[in-house]
């Protein structure tokens, strides 16, 4: 029986309903393959304002920095709209990334042959499609300084945000990627924009010679970060690993997002640096998809987004890669067999699902793959 320590944060809107079908293929993978979690939930964003005044208490942070992963649900919403920034939803999940040191974002954009014809391209352009995208989460534009609004006078303002990365930044996302290109098609695109930043040029350089000294195995390839998208939306299969900063690592991965058919279907994970002593990363794992507070409460979710990050946890926090493939599998198996819910029905048809019924089916997979 092997233990691992599991922090729960279910969150806003859907959040408390996809994760709820997560904690049950948790309890099935200790009660069928002796996978055990010491589990723990508590609160983070809207509810956890509403509760302690804050996005999220000190000893809700303290205890995500010492679990071997967290499972993130979703945060925020209209309720919160009036609230002081800096403790807004949002502010929540910002702090688990900052405090945990989560560097490297994981995206995986995979589209499932039963839902080719949901993407908004044609069906020829996504079948088969298996990319994932990474994304530098804890740097750039996003956190550089300086970032402030000043007031000219005569009725005008300037707005700063600061493009900033240094070099181990640049490294150590680039050796994320690259370690993942060899367990999948052994094959990265670096996107930046080198031909107007300065920090596109540092970032070309850093990966190049980051492939050279250590990654020469791994086909690598650059392409400018507009490119870069048009490519996405014109042959996406062309892509294995992409590797990016935090501005044009949110906007590409929301972009081949698209491609799948579903933001009810899209995990995500953010990753550490690897523990000196016990080569542990911290990490957190989240469906793609928000709060989604028009639907929260009438059981229509799609949990499979949540339910598919909990894979990427068993994939790359509890070394139980076999049982990810188990759990993936059972996932495509139940879209190949037609269940569905709101979000992915169609006009094709198919056997109508709700958040549990999804879950019920998801677990009867699991069941049968035994």
């Amino acid at each position: 029986m092997t233990h691992r320590s599991l922090l729960i944060l279910p969150g806003d809107g859907i959040g408390p309903e996809v994760m709820r079908e997560v904690r049950r293929i948790v309890d099935w993978m200790g009660e069928k393959r002796g996978l055990v979690f010491d589990v723990e939930e508590d609160l983070v964003g809207g509810c956890a304002y509403d509760a302690h005044g804050a996005a999220i208490s000190d000893a809700t942070m303290a205890r995500a920095l010492e679990v071997d992963a967290v499972m993130l649900g979703a945060v925020g919403g209209p309720k919160w709209d009036g609230v002081p920034y800096d403790v807004r939803p949002e502010a929540g999940l910002l702090r688990l990334r900052k405090d945990m040191e989560l560097f490297a974002n994981l995206r995986p954009a995979k589209c499932f042959d039963a839902l080719a014809d949901f993407s908004s391209l044609k069906r020829e352009l996504v079948e088969g499609l298996d990319i994932l995208i990474v994304r530098e989460l804890t740097g750039g534009v996003y956190f550089g300084e300086p970032k402030t609004i000043t007031d000219l006078g005569d009725g005008q303002k300037r707005a700063i945000d600061t493009q900033v990365y240094d070099t181990f930044e640049i490294e150590r996302i680039a050796a994320v990627a690259f370690e993942l290109a060899r367990v999948r098609a052994n094959r990265v695109c670096s996107m930046e924009k080198r031909n107007v930043m300065k920090s596109g040029v540092l970032w070309n350089e850093v990966v190049t010679a980051t492939h050279k000294a250590r990654f020469a195995d791994v086909e690598l390839s650059h392409m400018l970060a507009d490119a870069g998208g048009m490519q996405l939306v014109r042959a996406p299969k062309q892509f294995d690993v992409i590797v990016t900063d935090n501005l044009f690592g949110d906007m590409l991965s929301d972009v081949a997002a698209m491609l799948t058919g579903s933001l009810g279907m899209l995990p995500s994970a953010s990753l550490g640096a690897p523990d000196p002593k016990t080569g542990r990363r911290r990490a957190m794992y989240e469906p793609v998809h928000g709060s989604a507070p028009d639907i929260a409460g009438k059981t229509l979710a799609n949990p499979i987004a949540c339910i598919l990050s909990f894979a990427m946890a068993l994939r790359y926090s509890f070394e139980a890669g076999a049982e990810a493939d188990r759990l993936e599998a059972a996932v495509e198996r139940v879209l190949t067999d037609g269940v569905r819910t709101p979000d992915i029905m169609g006009d094709s048809g198919g056997t109508p699902a709700d958040t549990r019924q999804m879950g019920d089916a998801i677990l009867a997979a699991l069941d049968a793959s035994m």
